[in-house]
């Protein structure tokens, strides 16, 4: 009768443990599905690798920004994590940034890109005017402790109007166009103004890219692009600064202690790390040596410390990337998402690659940042939207979120 009881007492016991644990995991998926606009289980596999992609790219960021800044921070700034700390900072708000537009639809980023646009390509114009001057270029604005780079910040709104314009390009009134196309130029050049050519460069790459995927003619495009390398090329001629970038990336050993100073260390980083690479946190020019190792250079001690083999996983890394979002955005369903798709992953890529090119010597030597790597507040939240963005439009060409969102709602 003892035995009989205690069973009772186990089965129980063990009974409320099933639901207890099955409440859990309940909850567990409640909350999942909550966070995402569609559940995990119908994600298609380029979304799903996608999203790894980007927390391994951020995740590989920190490690890099803290080997290759701690020297420098230990020196000037009394405190070996300064700019590690301050990355980590900045990381909070981009990844909330990311989550807000994973579950924003792609139409109304594309109604509101329009006054962000123009907010911002005010903001530049300021720049020009009252903007904080740093090594030659005028491309920050200070509100109270903190800097703002509206070019930097403009760039996911670049691609949103991009694709305003381009998506029906057909369809579009002659005149609308002429002042799309106008306040494009008018942009570039305000950014050629800071004076800072690689932004502009990889505006107009960015631009042109997105055109000829939208349906404009070849011939057009091709005149627009003499253009901008003529304005690029005066640009250069009136500008003393950017001129001796342009010499010295031609022959930098010529003047290796002066204007071909910054080139010379990176390459000297890059070749000694060999096959194999130096080992992590090993890196010798990061030891006040190259200038701006954290920032424009980032990729020079990234190649000292992991060599050969390290370049090459992470050219790799940024084919694969590439790969996805051409998936991604040939299963876009309309040509709204499909061109915005194909503008982030130009920007992404095409601005991490500009930067390989000026670190190994391949472009002449200029400001930019490699994406979710290089320290910098600005470069990382516009990193994180873009890659919402692209996120976003490969979870809308399911097609369930519609459905799911009206399901919810009648729930």
């Amino acid at each position: 009768m003892v035995i009989s009881q205690e069973k009772i007492k186990y089965k129980r016991i063990s009974k409320r443990k099933k639901t207890f644990s099955s409440d859990i995991k309940k909850n567990r998926s409640n909350l999942i599905e909550s966070i995402f606009p569609i559940p995990w289980t119908i994600w298609p596999y380029e979304a799903k690798i996608l999203i790894m992609l980007v927390g391994i790219w951020s995740i590989l960021g920190i490690c890099i920004l803290g080997s290759s800044s701690w020297w420098v921070a230990s020196r000037e700034m009394g405190n070996w994590a300064y700019f590690l700390k301050k990355q980590i900072i900045w990381t909070i708000p981009g990844i909330a940034l990311f989550y807000l537009v994973l579950n924003t639809n792609i139409r109304k980023l594309l109604k509101l890109s329009r006054i962000i646009f123009y907010i911002f390509f005010f903001l530049i114009f300021l720049t020009n005017i009252t903007g904080i001057t740093v090594n030659g270029s005028s491309r920050w604005l200070l509100l109270g402790n903190l800097r703002l780079q509206p070019s930097e910040l403009i760039k996911p709104f670049l691609i949103l109007e991009a694709s305003n314009l381009f998506a029906h390009w057909n369809l579009i009134k002659n005149d609308k166009k002429l002042i799309t196309i106008i306040s494009f130029g008018l942009l570039i050049l305000l950014i050629l103004k800071q004076p800072n050519l690689s932004t502009a460069s990889l505006t107009g790459i960015l631009f042109w890219v997105i055109g000829l995927c939208g349906g404009v003619k070849l011939s057009s495009l091709c005149s627009f692009a003499s253009f901008g390398f003529i304005t690029g090329c005066i640009s250069i001629l009136n500008n003393e600064y950017q001129k001796l970038r342009i010499t010295s990336f031609i022959d930098p050993w010529k003047d290796q202690q002066e204007s071909g100073f910054q080139l010379v260390q990176s390459l000297l980083a890059i070749g000694s790390g060999g096959v194999f690479g130096q080992g992590f946190g090993l890196s010798i020019q990061k030891l006040q040596y190259l200038p701006f190792m954290y920032t424009d250079f980032i990729f020079a001690i990234f190649a000292e410390e992991f060599g050969l083999l390290g370049c090459t996983l992470f050219l790799g890394f940024l084919a694969v990337f590439s790969y996805i979002s051409l998936r991604i955005a040939l299963k876009c369903r309309n040509n709204y998402t499909k061109l915005v798709a194909i503008g982030c992953g130009v920007l992404l890529t095409g601005q991490s690659i500009m930067h390989i090119a000026v670190a190994t010597g391949s472009m002449p030597t200029t400001g930019l940042p490699l994406p979710f790597i290089s320290y910098g507040g600005n470069s990382l939240i516009a990193s994180f939207f873009i890659a919402g963005m692209l996120l976003r439009c490969s979870l809308e060409s399911t097609g369930f979120i519609g459905i799911i969102s009206t399901r919810k709602t009648l729930n």
